[in-house]
C-alpha cells in the first residue's frame, strides 16, 4: 500500500484496490485453422525472461451520466471477443518446444480484472508522481515456468475511481507482441468496440454488467497473486531506422544498429548502461528470436553515415487514439516495460505495423 504526507509530515496510507471480478474472454469463433509463431532461444535461456512483458495505463474522465469502467467492462466480453477474432493470437498460449518456444493461436483466452479504488482518478495521478503505485492499475500473472501454456500473455485490469473516471491497464508479454503491435491492436480493438455500443438499442447496460452480481465495495476483495517483478524500475528508450527488404535477417547489421542506439544512450547520461544484453528480435510476423549478447560483442564502431536513427519516445505509439468511447480521448497515459526476473537490460527490434512504412523501431529497457 503507498503512502503520501500531510502538512505535518505525517504518513498518509492510500486507499487499497478492490477486485471485484475476473474472467476470460475468448474469440467469438473458433479459430480454425490455428497457427503459430516460432521463438528462438539461445541455450543459456533464464526463464526469468518469460515475464518480461509491457505495461500501459488509460486514464478515461468519465464521458456522460452514463458512463463507467463497469458500463465499458461490460462491453469488453463481446467487443474483445470480435477484435481476437481478427487477431487470434492475442488469446493464445506459450508452448514449450525441445529447444524453443512456440506461440500457438489455441483461443484459451485474454484474462480481464475489474476493480474499484476509492480515490479520485486526478489525486491517484498526482500521487503516482511521488510513490510507484501505478502497478495497482495493471494486473499480471507470473508465466509458469515449467507449464507456459496455462498462463495468459494478455490481460486487462478496468479500474474505476471514486470521481467516476477509470482506468484501462494493459498488460502483455514481449514474446505476444512488442509496445507498437500492441498498440496497433488497441486501435482496431476500440474501433470494433465503438461500432458493437452504437448499434445497441438504449438502455445501453451489457449483459456482463458487475454491479448487478455484486455489491461494489462490499464483499472481501479477489485474490490475486502478485508477480515477483511487480515494483521493478526500468527506463526505456525508443529510436527508429529506416530498413531495407532482408536486414531484419543480417545479424551484424542488428548489432551495429543496436551499438549506435547504445552509443547515443550514453552519450546522453555520461555512461556507460550495462555489460550484458538481452536482444528480442521479431524477425517477421512469424517468428521472434532471442539471445544474449555481451558488451564486447555488440559495442563497436559503425561505418560512417550508413546508420541512421531517430530518437522517439511513448507518444509516438498514438496511443492517444485509443478511444473506448468516441469522442472520450484518454487524459493521461502510462507505458513501462518490466525487465523479468533477472533484469537484465533489452533491446527489441521489430519492424512497424504499418505496411507502407519500412522502419525499424529499436526499444531498449534499462535499469534504473
Amino acid at each position: 500500500m503507498a503512502t503520501n504526507c500531510n502538512g505535518n509530515g505525517a504518513p498518509i496510507l492510500s486507499p487499497k484496490l478492490q477486485v471485484e471480478a475476473i474472467q476470460t474472454v475468448i474469440p467469438m469463433k473458433i479459430t480454425d485453422p490455428r497457427f503459430s509463431r516460432r521463438i528462438a532461444i539461445p541455450e543459456n535461456f533464464d526463464l526469468g525472461n518469460l515475464q518480461r512483458r509491457f505495461h500501459m495505463i488509460l486514464y478515461y474522465n468519465k464521458a456522460s451520466e452514463t458512463d463507467s469502467g463497469w458500463i465499458v467492462a461490460g462491453w469488453f466480453k463481446e467487443s474483445l471477443g470480435s477484435a481476437i477474432v481478427e487477431n487470434p493470437i492475442f488469446a493464445g498460449r506459450l508452448r514449450k518446444l525441445e529447444d524453443d518456444f512456440e506461440l500457438v493461436s489455441n483461443d484459451s483466452g485474454v484474462r480481464m480484472l475489474e476493480a474499484n479504488f476509492p480515490m479520485n482518478m486526478v489525486d491517484f495521478i498526482d500521487l503516482k508522481k511521488k510513490e510507484n503505485i501505478e502497478n495497482e492499475l495493471v494486473y499480471w500473472e507470473d508465466i509458469h515456468e515449467t507449464s507456459p501454456q496455462f498462463s495468459p500473455l494478455f490481460l486487462i485490469q478496468v479500474t474505476n475511481f471514486k470521481c467516476g473516471g477509470y482506468s484501462i491497464g494493459i498488460s502483455c508479454s514481449l514474446f505476444l507482441a512488442d509496445p507498437f503491435a500492441m498498440t496497433s491492436f488497441l486501435k482496431s480493438w476500440s474501433k470494433i468496440h465503438n461500432n458493437l455500443v452504437s448499434q445497441i438499442d438504449s438502455p445501453k447496460i451489457p449483459a456482463f454488467y458487475t454491479p448487478n452480481f455484486t455489491k461494489i465495495g462490499s464483499s472481501p476483495t479477489l485474490s490475486t497473486t502478485s508477480p515477483k517483478t511487480k515494483n521493478q524500475i526500468t527506463n526505456t528508450l525508443i529510436f527508429k531506422n529506416p530498413k531495407t527488404p532482408l536486414k531484419m535477417n543480417n545479424n551484424e547489421f542488428l548489432k551495429n544498429l543496436t551499438s549506435k542506439c547504445i552509443g547515443e544512450i550514453e552519450g546522453k547520461i555520461g555512461k556507460n548502461i550495462s555489460s550484458n544484453f538481452t536482444i528480442l528480435v521479431k524477425e517477421n510476423f512469424e517468428s521472434i528470436k532471442m539471445e544474449n549478447c555481451s558488451r564486447e560483442e555488440i559495442i563497436k564502431e559503425e561505418e560512417s553515415g550508413l546508420l541512421s536513427i531517430i530518437s522517439t519516445n511513448w507518444n509516438d505509439l498514438g496511443a492517444d487514439k485509443v478511444r473506448f468511447i468516441e469522442g472520450n480521448e484518454a487524459i493521461h497515459v502510462s507505458c513501462w516495460i518490466i525487465n523479468g526476473e533477472n533484469n537484465q537490460d533489452l533491446v527489441m527490434i521489430s519492424p512497424t505495423n504499418d505496411e507502407d512504412s519500412s522502419e525499424l523501431n529499436i526499444i531498449i529497457t534499462i535499469s534504473k
